[in-house]
């Protein structure tokens, strides 16, 4: 028992050499293996978190700092949400697939492209990044209704039955849109189209529904009205984890296509939070109104896109 008592630590309370020694042998082989696998490991952030808890726990106050922040090199997500929203973005982030046509218009960061020669991909399959070699990127923006107070003093509509509930929004930037059959009239710079899913965390249901010109899709378009645009209606729908994108205006519905030939999977995915970007307020002026501008971005069930 002495023996086991001095190997686990001294009197003073500091893990003894030998012991502290593996413990972060552990730890860095565990973040070794994290770091190699990225965001397609279940669970990953959580156990980075892990990792670098053991080195906190068995080392000196200056194990807390450079040795514990190289075991827990933060994603975007998990530095702006936390390690729980991060999680949750990362298991709900859908695949995103592409209606057929000549080329395909990948979601891109605004701020390394604006333009469709470095957005487009003529390839097919599982697409891992445009022809210019940039990485696919969604945005996103997470309202959390399980506090509504909370949630209404950072100004966000959490009443009725939005209350409980948390709403995980996908942003998808493309440098610009083309509605086929509409001609000149169905062009426009910039588009900025969008997946959310709404969970509910005590039971674990959830929904999801796909931005589509003025309204929002399930896994079928919505109706069109007599001004020739889809009408606004909420658009929740029981089918998760996908994204139907419609080639030319992007508009989405949340079921594959069953003649989509080009796809992007979750891990080939960059997640960016928006909401750094829309409290420095230096984004780019925009022809379509962007996430941060729409009702959506304060009330999560509103209709309109």
């Amino acid at each position: 028992m002495d023996r086991i008592r001095r190997i686990a630590g001294r009197e003073d309370g500091q893990a003894a050499p030998e012991y502290a020694g593996v413990v972060l042998l552990v730890a860095t082989l565990l973040s070794i293996v994290l770091t190699m696998a990225g965001s397609a490991l279940p669970g990953g952030s959580l156990a980075r978190a892990l990792a670098s808890k053991l080195v906190c726990a068995v080392g000196s106050a200056g194990a807390c700092g450079e040795e514990a922040a190289a075991l827990d090199p933060s994603s975007p997500t998990e530095a702006v949400y936390g390690l729980e929203l991060a999680a949750m973005l990362d298991e709900r982030a859908p695949e995103i697939s592409f209606e057929p046509d000549d080329f395909v218009s990948l979601p891109v960061d605004y701020r390394e492209c604006r333009n469709r020669s470095c957005a487009d991909s003529i390839r097919h399959g599982s697409l891992e990044h445009t022809q210019t070699g940039l990485e696919p990127t969604v945005f996103t923006h997470v309202i959390d209704c399980r506090d509504p107070e909370a949630a209404a003093a950072a100004g966000y509509d959490c009443s009725g039955e939005r209350a409980g509930n948390v709403y995980l929004q996908y942003w998808l930037y493309y440098p610009d849109s083309a509605t086929h059959g509409f001609g000149a009239s169905g062009y426009h710079e910039d588009d900025w189209e969008g997946y959310q899913v709404k969970v509910d965390p005590e039971t674990g249901q959830a929904e999801a529904r796909a931005s589509s010109h003025h309204g929002y899709n399930g896994r079928g378009g919505d109706p069109i009205n007599d001004v020739g645009i889809t009408a606004g209606k909420p658009g929740w729908d029981s089918v998760l984890g996908h994204l139907h994108v419609a080639a030319g205006s992007h508009a989405g519905m949340t079921e594959r296509g069953d003649e989509d030939d080009r796809w992007l999977a979750p891990p080939n995915l960059r997640l960016i939070p928006l909401e750094p970007i829309a409290e420095a307020g230096d984004a780019p002026e925009f022809e379509i109104t962007p996430p941060w501008g729409k009702g959506v971005w304060s009330d999560p069930e509103a209709t309109g896109t």
